[in-house]
């Protein structure tokens, strides 16, 4: 035989292979895309091509009317899929025992825009779009106009066909002066690491605190380590948050100074001593948690792709793909 013809045989043997090398990968991505949750990246692409183009379009006209949207819908991401998944289950209409009624949901604004921009996509494309993905879009969407990164996020979630209770949702969402170690021992319970737990935790980098949130921290018998709290926020805090007020409901005190922006000052806030909640002021002197909070105080790139790791994680938990749940026509009522 020549020696040609050797190299080109040779040559259709290695093809072959790296064929049957891409055959195998995409059953492998396929089993994974089935076993993640049957989420993808191209869900709607026939049903619905432009409902991205449509939730940010909403989404930004209404940060022009009130900048505080994006951190409303950060928030409400989180308590929606922290109870029972990212089902939307927390866009419907109260009744007496469902999650809204939780007094660990009091704050949360903002529902009622899902619902509109939902009629959005509905005009474009009827019947097609969940509420749930419409959510995680905008929660998406928050963060990249607000100066985060933009992440990529796999949609094909479900709507929940009925409301968590009250009790459920008492159980799941984290208490006020929840500490470090509860708060791994929750986010690791979405397949969390601890770097992407610290990065989770920059999303209070948007919005506000309030003040009944932080009083048994400000003025409890023992606090919350208040040592922890640099003397000059702590009295600042204080003032804006007087024992016995009586609008302790009402009543807020910004997250950080930049609070419309997603930027890494959270963290520089914390290694400062100005973090609000207990979590806040752990996490640069828990070991566990330190070199992170260090790291992402002077690497905001650091901090987005952690975040945008986690932000994936959080988002893909506990939906409901296929033919679970149904997709709804109005967000707030099951039809």
């Amino acid at each position: 035989m020549r020696k040609g013809s050797l190299f080109t045989n040779l040559g259709r043997k290695m093809a072959q292979k790296d064929v049957l090398l891409v055959l195998i990968l995409l059953l492998v991505f396929r089993l994974f895309e089935v076993e993640s949750g049957g989420l993808s990246y191209n869900f709607y692409d026939q049903s619905c091509p432009h409902v991205e183009y449509i939730v940010k379009a909403g989404l930004q006209a209404m940060s022009l009317i009130d900048p505080t949207t994006p951190a409303a819908m950060l928030r409400l991401m989180f308590h929606d899929c922290q109870v029972q998944g990212c089902d939307a289950s927390i866009l419907l209409d109260p009744d007496k025992a469902t999650e809204m009624i939780s007094t660990k949901n009091f704050g949360i604004r903002k529902r009622e825009s899902i619902t509109l921009i939902k009629s959005m996509v509905e005009a474009a494309c009827p019947e097609q779009v969940s509420c749930a993905d419409i959510l995680i879009l905008a929660a998406r969407e928050a963060v990249a106009a607000s100066g985060g990164p933009r992440i990529e996020v796999p949609l094909g979630r479900r709507d929940s066909s009925a409301a968590p209770s009250s009790e459920l949702a008492d159980a799941s969402l984290p208490p006020a002066n929840i500490g470090v170690d509860g708060m791994l021992l929750m986010f690791a319970e979405k397949g969390m690491t601890i770097e992407e737990s610290v990065a989770i935790m920059g999303a209070h980098s948007l919005g506000i605190t309030h003040c009944s949130n932080i009083l048994s921290r400000l003025y409890g018998p023992q606090g919350d380590k208040p040592d922890l709290m640099e003397p000059g926020f702590e009295m600042l805090v204080r003032f804006s948050c007087p024992i016995g007020s009586l609008t302790s409901k009402t009543s807020f005190v910004l997250n950080d100074p930049t609070t419309l922006l997603f930027d890494n000052q959270y963290y520089i806030n914390a290694m400062s001593g100005r973090g609000l909640l207990r979590v806040d002021a752990e996490l640069p002197s828990d070991p566990r948690t330190a070199p992170f909070v260090r790291r992402f105080a002077v690497d905001q790139d650091s901090f987005f792709r952690a975040f945008s790791s986690a932000f994936l994680k959080l988002s893909s938990s506990g939906v409901l793909t296929g033919k679970q749940g149904l997709i709804r026509k109005s967000c707030n009522v099951i039809r």
